[in-house]
């Protein structure tokens, strides 16, 4: 299904403290940052160009494109387009990030508590969805096969788990050539569980975050 079919949905969001001037604690989500070669972006120098955007307490999470950081401004589709600029004009790379407060990962990664059970045998993706196509009409036609793997909708997101023995198999496959996959950002489920335990002690108080 083409984007430009699938009716957007822009949810209210939680972002965070309130009040003139409170700083939100967010993550920006990069895609494909640092895989197979491409795209080769130093984290220092990603960690420089959004301290120069005015964001504060800039910080990356592991090589895959993962900055933790404060902003006043409550608009993440905001935020998401100001960073898609500086990823194309520091780095030359048409990016299409995802951006998400502490709130929002939190009641993600209680919904991945309540959906999934840990089983070796079980691969398990997180799947971060652009605004334009957060929608449950993201999975029409993608129809997974309930004997090897489980997708889930979520608001923002779809949690994707499949029998190891046969990722082969699954209807990932289909959705990574899709034109809708350009809108989405995989990570695994220690990525965002740490992210957000991260973006938890960003929220305390500076002499409680040893």
């Amino acid at each position: 299904m083409p984007p430009s079919r699938l009716k957007r949905r822009v949810p209210s969001r939680d972002t965070g403290p309130k009040g003139a001037g409170a700083a939100v604690v967010y993550v920006a989500l990069l895609r494909g940052i640092n895989v197979g070669g491409k795209n080769i972006v130093s984290m220092t120098s990603l960690k420089e160009s959004f301290e120069r955007c005015g964001f504060e307490d800039v910080s990356t999470y592991i090589n895959s494109g993962n900055v933790l950081f404060r902003a006043t401004e409550t608009d993440a589709r905001k935020i998401e387009r100001t960073i898609d600029r500086v990823l194309a004009r520091d780095f030359g790379i048409n990016g299409r990030t995802v951006v998400r407060s502490r709130a929002e990962m939190a009641r993600l990664v209680k919904t991945m508590s309540s959906t999934w059970k840990a089983d070796p045998r079980l691969k398990y993706n997180v799947i971060f969805l652009r605004h334009s196509i957060d929608s449950r009409r993201v999975l029409a036609g993608l129809t997974p096969k309930p004997d090897i793997e489980q997708v889930v909708y979520c608001p923002g997101t779809l949690l994707w788990s499949a029998q190891i023995s046969a990722l082969g198999r699954t209807a990932m496959l289909k959705l990574a050539s899709s034109p809708l996959y350009q809108d989405m950002t995989v990570r695994g489920v220690n990525t965002t569980t740490k992210i957000l335990a991260l973006m938890q002690v960003m929220e305390r108080p500076p002499r409680q975050r040893a």
